[in-house]
């Protein structure tokens, strides 16, 4: 299995216990690189032992291998700020995760990636006005348990 993840700044759930999980579970881990210049991420395996360095946004990125499509995965862990039930997510600002994933808006078949957000309980909010723009998560974890969204399909 390939899974995104994200590596975890100081004010977001730590992702290093789930990264290690699944890598002991004999899944490829693939971290966001960010592309300044077209504004999407590119996703680069993460080796363990592997170099990496941090971005302009003081990201930690893998360095050295080859980028793949989003396409390709089969589960994207997603940072997020807020969310509510229905996959609306609020991320920090720079739209990156939409226009990465916005093929998901425009194919109703598309099955991956799942989009998954990863954030504590408090984090859930009522409702998040979206734009079209915007590409719903299929679930998120919190430490009380599983939100499945309600996409409105």
């Amino acid at each position: 299995m390939r899974i995104a993840a994200y590596a975890s700044l100081p004010e977001e759930l730590d992702t290093a216990p789930l990264i290690a999980l699944a890598r002991r579970r004999g899944c490829r881990i693939f971290l966001p690189r960010v592309n300044r210049r077209t504004g999407r991420i590119r996703f680069v395996e993460s080796l363990e032992g592997g170099r990496e360095r941090l971005n302009h946004l003081g990201i930690i990125e893998p360095h050295g291998s080859m980028p793949v499509s989003a396409r390709w995965l089969d589960l994207v862990i997603a940072p997020l700020v807020g969310f509510d039930d229905r996959g609306m997510r609020l991320g920090m600002g720079g739209g990156y995760y939409d226009r990465t994933f916005a093929f998901r808006n425009f194919h109703s078949s598309w099955r991956r990636p799942r989009l998954i957000g990863v954030a504590y309980a408090l984090q859930q909010l009522p409702s998040i006005e979206g734009a079209a723009h915007d590409v719903r998560l299929d679930a998120v974890v919190t430490e009380q348990g599983v939100v499945r969204c309600r996409t409105g399909s």
